[in-house]
């Protein structure tokens, strides 16, 4: 089927709109306009029209793709899932892959650097699998850069407890100090596990708490 291009406008985006007798056809991007010198009157059967879309979403997906990584780090998958909000698999899976060629994507770091940003919020091991799955991160990726990161500052962490339950120690002492300090270790154990931590790790780090604090509380553990 041949179709003809009847009428070219600019958008408020600053792309061409291509109509056709029928009506509105789709968008493309300066590039894809003059680099297929295209013209009112073209006409162009519908394999031309489906490479010229394709050309068009191409570079439309990797500009994208460089807003978004202009705004903030992500991760592959993260950007893959962003990009597919409005360009399909095939193309979308392209723009993070040049993104990849670039060198502007290291899933890696990404992990690292997540990994230490959510520790020092005070995060269970649970809580931080959880955001980097949401973010994209291959889940065999996050477990071995968490484990890593673990075993580093193990050696930092109070004794008897690891990173984990040192998480749990902390918030403990910013958060749930009050708590404990009105006898309600129940309490603090509940909402300790409702944020991941293991119920090893939460009870040791109120033990350690209230043997910092001998006269606060006085619930059983």
């Amino acid at each position: 089927m041949q179709t003809t291009i009847t009428r070219i406008s600019r958008t408020k985006k600053g792309r061409f709109a291509l109509f056709c007798d029928s009506g509105f056809l789709f968008s493309v991007d300066d590039e894809t306009f003059f680099g297929e010198h295209l013209a009112e009157g073209m006409t162009l059967d519908d394999a031309e029209l489906d490479e010229l879309l394709r050309k068009s979403d191409a570079r439309r997906a990797k500009d994208k793709a460089l807003g978004y990584l202009a705004a903030r780090e992500h991760a592959s998958g993260e950007l893959f899932q962003k990009l597919c909000r409005d360009f399909d698999e095939h193309t979308a899976a392209a723009a993070v892959a040049k993104m990849d060629e670039l060198g502007l994507l290291d899933d890696g770091a990404f992990a690292r650097r997540a990994a230490e940003w959510l520790l020092s919020k005070n995060k269970s091991r649970s809580e931080i699998l959880r955001w980097m799955d949401g973010r994209g991160v291959d889940r065999e990726l996050a477990r071995q850069t968490l484990e890593q990161l673990f075993e580093e500052r193990q050696a930092d962490a109070p004794e008897g407890l690891g990173p984990d339950g040192a998480a749990a120690l902390c918030l403990v002492e910013k958060q749930y100090a009050a708590k404990l300090a009105a006898g309600k270790k129940q309490n603090v154990l509940a909402a300790l596990a409702r944020r991941g931590f293991s119920s090893g790790d939460a009870r040791r780090a109120v033990e350690l708490w209230l043997e910092e604090h001998p006269a606060d509380g006085e619930e059983d553990l």
